[in-house]
C-alpha cells in the first residue's frame, strides 16, 4: 500500500472517531498499556546506562519492555538475574 494510501485511511479513522466518539474502556486501556510500555522502555535504558559499569546490558525489545513496564521493578530484577546468573 502507498503511503498516502495509509495516511488518509488513518485520518479518516481519527475523523471517524472525533465525530462518533470511542469507547471509553478501550481507550483507557489502550493508555495505560502504552504508559506502562513506556515507563518499562525508560527503565530498560537507565539499567542498561547505569548498568553498564558492572556488564549488565538487558535489550531492549517489545518482550522485555512488556515484562518491565507491566512487572515494574520486580520485573526489571528478574530480568537482570537472568542475565547475570543464566546467561552468563
Amino acid at each position: 500500500m502507498s503511503s498516502t494510501l495509509v495516511i488518509s485511511i488513518m485520518v479518516a479513522l481519527i475523523i471517524i472517531l472525533l465525530l462518533v466518539g470511542a469507547p471509553i474502556k478501550p481507550m483507557r486501556f489502550i493508555g495505560h498499556t502504552t504508559v506502562k510500555l513506556g515507563i518499562g522502555i525508560l527503565f530498560l535504558f537507565f539499567i542498561n546506562v547505569f548498568g553498564g559499569a558492572i556488564g549488565l546490558h538487558i535489550p531492549i525489545n517489545v518482550f522485555t519492555a512488556i515484562i518491565a513496564g507491566f512487572l515494574g521493578i520486580f520485573g526489571l530484577a528478574s530480568l537482570s538475574a537472568i542475565h547475570l546468573f543464566i546467561i552468563t
